[in-house]
């Protein structure tokens, strides 16, 4: 018998690199989650982010002598390289405000609607950043494609006029950002495209990103046009001026007041910058239509009978520097309150701000001015949409996973509340934290890692990182004192014009240290002259000479280092 030629079989399997998992599309907020105000998110797959909207946020009384409050954006600019583009969904301030400080630490392009670019433009050139940044205007029908997502959009209705829902268009299907907005069927403006919202939602949405900000008020938002015939009939009944304050970015609002004006006979003045600033833009982009002459100088108003007169200002949410609030306490150089003035506020109070505006009010009324507010007579509606607006949204995009955004954390709730009465599943509805991740597939969602997020402060210009920063300087207020630095330079040239003169508090007894002060500003002067003759100005690196040089002479001349304050009036 031949005994079989055979090997033994090999069983082990051969080395087989094991298949990797398709990478997910990541979802974001960097702020305006939680909150109302500094809203920014980011849509990110593989090498490619998208960042929608850079806003900021105003501080509460807890925070006295903090400007403003933008996202911590450390983690975009660790990932500075994937960064394709910054997409602004309109120009209000807790959308934009927060753009010169982000583009200061990130450079990347900046899309968005005519107004919006309008509006940031003035903004940048006011920070003297205009040359630095890309802006791209967009229309609706635009589409930004690279290699991995692809950007669209679609008008909505808000309170401005160039809003706009976004559209990221990735591997998995569509990730959707309403932006703010309501569904308004007699706009002042162009309408909202609902064939354009419905076709998205037909083609298949993968998420939706949905303005929470009225969950909890029922029904429809109420339309613009009735707030139009209401304004008229205030003006109607006003015999003497009227002072009519509302938010500057509130183009229709705007347009509503001059048509109201020009029915009643009425000169318009303007006061207040960044209401002077969106007066200007919107005239030049034709959203704000003036007749010749109507227009005057607020030093002129006292040419013309009371009955002749409009005053357009802000200050609707009683901010101690707006135009208002100065006017209120008798501080405004052209306009003081008179008995028979009547002034509206034709706006919601924002959380928080409500003791600020009832301050406002109540030195309006004590100056002898009638005051109408919302509670009196309703001259304000909301750019939100209300629960039936929201659900109408829904049921247009038609989402797989749903993330409210842009709210509170109860308005956040009662928004997933809605869409979970629109047929999503509680799986699928997700409500986060700023700095939470999304990690969304093909049909799965699920929370992923956490990633650094938090709150920047402004104050005078600069970014403080931390709140206990801050802490760390009041302190050193409460012991050391303050100093102020005065002047006022040649911005394109450095040369010194006036001062600089110092001024302190709880330091030195002023009196009795004249010879002191006045030896450092004779300091204080050579070493920014020095500086004036080696480089060319800039703001920032002599804010810095100025802490340098007074904390040093400071600290050589009697031991203790306060705290400087530059202050620098450039003309």
């Amino acid at each position: 018998m031949n005994e079989a030629n055979t090997k033994p079989a090999n069983t082990a399997k051969p080395n087989r690199r094991p298949k990797s998992s398709p990478p997910p599309v990541r979802i974001y907020s960097l702020g305006g989650i939680g909150e109302i105000g500094k809203n920014m998110y980011g849509i990110e797959y593989k090498n490619e982010i998208v960042i929608i909207d850079a806003g900021l946020k105003f501080p509460d009384s807890r925070l006295s002598g903090i400007d403003y409050i933008i996202p911590d954006i450390t983690y975009l600019i660790e990932n500075r390289h994937k960064i394709k583009g910054l997409f602004l969904t309109h120009g209000h301030e807790d959308h934009i405000g927060a753009l010169p400080f982000v583009l200061r630490q990130l450079s990347v392009p900046v899309y968005g609607g005519p107004l919006t670019i309008g509006l940031v433009r003035a903004k940048l050139e006011e920070y003297r950043m205009l040359g630095e940044v890309k802006l791209h205007v967009f229309e609706e029908n635009d589409r930004f494609d690279f290699q991995q997502l692809s950007v669209h959009f679609f008008r909505t209705t808000h309170s401005i006029p160039d809003a706009f829902g976004i559209v990221v268009d990735t591997p998995y299907g569509a990730v959707v950002h309403t932006g703010d907005f309501k569904f308004d069927f007699t706009p002042e403006d162009r309408p909202a495209d609902l064939f354009k919202m419905a076709s998205v939602g037909g083609e298949g949405v993968l998420a939706l990103l949905a303005d929470s900000t009225n969950s909890e008020k029922d029904g429809f938002t109420p339309s613009e046009r009735r707030v139009g015939g209401a304004i008229l009939e205030t003006f109607r009944q006003c015999d003497g001026r009227i002072l009519f304050a509302t938010f500057a970015s509130n183009v229709h609002r705007l347009q509503q007041v001059v048509e109201a004006a020009m029915q009643c006979n009425r000169k318009i003045a303007v006061i207040g910058r960044s209401m002077e600033k969106v007066f200007a833009i919107g005239q030049d982009l034709g959203y704000i239509r003036v007749p010749e002459g109507m227009l005057i100088d607020v030093k002129h108003i006292d040419r013309y009978e009371d009955r002749q007169v409009l005053i357009i200002c802000t200050g609707s949410q009683g901010e101690p520097n707006a135009a208002l609030s100065r006017i209120a306490s008798g501080a405004h150089r052209s306009v003081q309150i008179y008995p028979g003035d009547t002034v509206v506020f034709s706006s919601s109070p924002i959380p928080g701000n409500t003791q600020n505006v009832n301050r406002s009010i109540d030195m309006l009324m004590r100056a002898g001015a009638e005051v109408i507010y919302g509670s009196i007579f309703d001259i304000h509606t909301s750019g939100h949409g209300n629960r039936e607006d929201l659900k109408l949204m829904l049921s247009f995009i038609r989402p797989k996973f749903f993330i409210p955004i842009h709210g509170e954390y109860r308005m956040l709730l009662s928004h997933k509340k809605l869409a979970l009465q629109t047929g999503l599943t509680e799986e699928r509805s997700f409500v986060l934290n700023i700095g939470d991740t999304l990690s969304i597939y093909r049909n799965r969602a699920k929370r992923g890692r956490t990633i650094p997020s938090g709150e920047v402060f402004i104050s005078n210009g600069e970014m403080r990182a931390r709140e206990d920063e801050l802490m760390e300087e009041r302190l050193e207020l409460s012991q050391e004192g303050i100093v102020i630095v005065v002047m006022t330079l040649d911005r394109k040239t450095g040369q010194i014009l006036a001062g600089p003169d110092i001024v302190t508090r709880g330091f030195v007894y002023m009196q009795d240290a004249r010879p002191l002060l006045r030896r450092a500003e004779a300091v204080l002067k050579r070493n920014l002259t020095k500086q004036a003759e080696r480089e060319a100005y800039d703001r920032a690196i002599w804010i810095r000479t100025i802490h340098r040089v007074m904390r040093k002479y400071f600290m050589k001349e009697v031991g203790r280092a306060p705290h400087i304050m530059p202050s620098i009036l450039e003309v």
